[in-house]
């Protein structure tokens, strides 16, 4: 497993990680405070507080490396 913190601040921003993150298989999750949801569902994005960056885990997935270098321009500073 590997986690990033991630800003997901507007809603094409969301858009955008959805449909990226629709691409690969495997499980990730994004947490805020002790909200825990599935990555790849838009309505549970928008029920998180995304003045602030999330926890994005991403499991046991054989294209990590790839899937993390797409998202470094969701990464938060």
């Amino acid at each position: 497993m590997q986690s990033l913190y991630i800003s997901l601040n507007s809603i094409e921003k969301v858009k955008q990680f959805v449909n990226l993150i629709n691409l690969y298989e495997g499980d990730f999750d994004l947490s805020s405070g002790r909200y825990i949801i599935d990555a790849k569902s838009i309505m549970g994005i928008f029920s998180l507080d995304l003045s602030k960056p999330l926890r994005l885990d991403i499991y046991n997935n054989p294209e990590e490396d790839e899937i993390v270098s797409k998202l470094q321009v969701f990464l938060s500073e």
